[in-house]
């Protein structure tokens, strides 16, 4: 198949090409259009002839686009899935749910209302707030969950009335730019555009004047830079950056079931996820039960190639990653003893064996920063003040959760942390009914719900006196 993009309802070849590697193998298993400077321009031009138009569209069209657009990804879901598997890695259930969540976040989208709220109707006045879209949206995604991210960007950008153009990550841009292909008949020219990079026209995109919104996930390094080259045109931001999550287990909880749930929590998506668990603190008398079990669950799980049926982990998305991750790792072996992975597979591919490394505390790497990999640090703690204290000591608010046999309990620390989201008795929940916000370096901004879709629209107050006409 030929992979291009998606330029005012048009498939372009683009100036450039760029190589895919498959993860797996770390070889190139196909080759997709490329942007140059000309052509993100193209873009970015597209979208905003084609934003007036798109803007003054009903409600009840707009929502009837996306529904179309909902049936064209479910008709060749399985195409994209075994597509998303084979760029990112991820096992091919784990595809299936992402591809699934796409047509699952336009579905939703399509059944809001943006309806005017009237803020005072008295003898002398009507005053009404109006939500407007703001023009052309540049969504940037990362290559952790290309598809699903891109649609929670793009879903609500379009229902609100503004145009999107879409980038992905370079290490996966096939997914979106199959996505273009799919939704090129379906949605209005210009209003829905897919252009790809090699990680050189970000800046571009960000402080183009004609790109009135920025809606970036990613690094929190990358994150200041986007916030940077926004700053001279005052464009509307939402930033999603990174975290280090912590768990917390207190000292009421069954090891065993404890166990299960928090290796799920941190290693979902081979532990690159942005509000997986990246710190597990475990009160000391049951740490050496849970780091037993957690070492037994490593062990069980399945690591490799996403496209065979029984595989629980793949690869590391891309070589960068991999050898950050390795790193990390081989660090960690002098301030921490790992007992469960520590180690790759034999054979090709960006593999690690599930880690689990114990006996370890803050000012280690492992601990104070964003690992995104297969590696986990299970720290142990005694003074339930003091760990909520080292919970909290760091820079990013992302997410964090605790875990008890005692809600009550749990909620009363959880009220103590310092993040957009804690979750109890659980990890990662979300869902496009819950606004989603990071806290200090994790990011400003909402995503989902009506936080996160008033974040697309520009207020306008029509404020109307009531006296008699002059």
């Amino acid at each position: 198949m030929k992979y291009q993009l998606l330029i005012g309802g048009e498939l372009v070849d683009g100036d450039r090409t760029l190589d895919v590697i498959d993860p797996a193998t770390a070889q190139v298993f196909e080759r997709c259009a490329c942007a140059s400077e000309r052509d993100l321009d193209r873009a970015i031009e597209a979208a905003h002839a084609a934003f007036p138009a798109w803007a003054s569209t009903s409600l009840e069209a707009r929502q009837q686009v996306l529904l179309k657009m909902a049936d064209a990804m479910d008709a060749r879901g399985a195409e994209v899935q075994r597509l998303l598997t084979q760029e990112q890695g991820k096992p091919l259930g784990d595809s299936a749910m992402e591809v699934g969540g796409v047509s699952y976040l336009l579905r939703h989208y399509a059944s809001l209302d943006i309806p005017v709220r009237v803020i005072e109707d008295s003898e002398t006045r009507r005053v009404e707030l109006h939500r407007k879209p703001l023009g052309v949206v540049a969504a940037i995604v990362p290559w952790n969950y290309p598809v699903f991210m891109a649609a929670m960007k793009f879903a609500a950008a379009l229902l609100a009335g503004n145009t999107v153009v879409l980038k992905p990550a370079p290490t996966t841009p096939l997914s979106s730019l199959l996505m273009g292909m799919i939704f090129k008949d379906v949605v209005p020219a210009g209003v829905f555009n897919v252009i790809v990079d090699r990680n050189d026209l970000g800046a571009r995109l960000t402080s183009h004047p004609l790109v009135r919104k920025v809606s970036f996930t990613g690094s929190t390094g990358t994150g200041m830079k986007v916030m940077a080259s926004a700053a001279p045109t005052l464009k509307r931001l939402t930033l999603e950056l990174g975290g280090n999550d912590a768990g917390i287990v207190l000292d009421d909880c069954d090891p065993r079931l404890v166990a299960q749930r928090v290796f799920d929590a941190a290693f979902a998506n081979n532990g690159q996820l942005c509000v997986a668990l990246k710190r597990l603190y475990v009160h000391e008398s049951l740490y050496d039960a849970v780091c037993d079990e957690l070492v037994r669950i490593a062990g069980a799980a399945k690591v490799g190639p996403g496209l065979e049926a029984d595989t629980r982990l793949g690869p590391v998305q891309n070589r960068d990653q991999y050898e950050k991750v390795l790193a990390l790792i081989e660090e960690t072996r002098g301030v921490g003893k790992i007992i469960a992975g520590g180690d790759r597979p034999a054979g090709a591919g960006y593999f690690i064996n599930p880690t689990i490394v114990r006996d370890i505390r803050e000012g280690a790497r492992l601990v104070d920063e964003e690992q995104f990999g297969p590696v986990v640090p299970v720290i142990r703690y005694s003074d339930l003040d003091e760990v909520i204290e080292r919970a909290n000591a760091t820079g990013f608010g992302l997410g964090n959760s605790v875990w008890s046999s005692n809600p009550e309990r749990a909620a009363a620390v959880a009220a103590r942390l310092e993040s957009g989201t804690v979750w109890i008795n659980q990890h990662g929940d979300t869902g496009p009914t819950i606004p989603f916000a990071g806290a200090k370096l994790s990011g400003m901004g909402a995503e989902y719900a009506e936080e996160g879709l008033a974040e697309l629209t520009q207020i306008k107050v029509v404020n109307r006196a009531k006296q008699a006409a002059i």
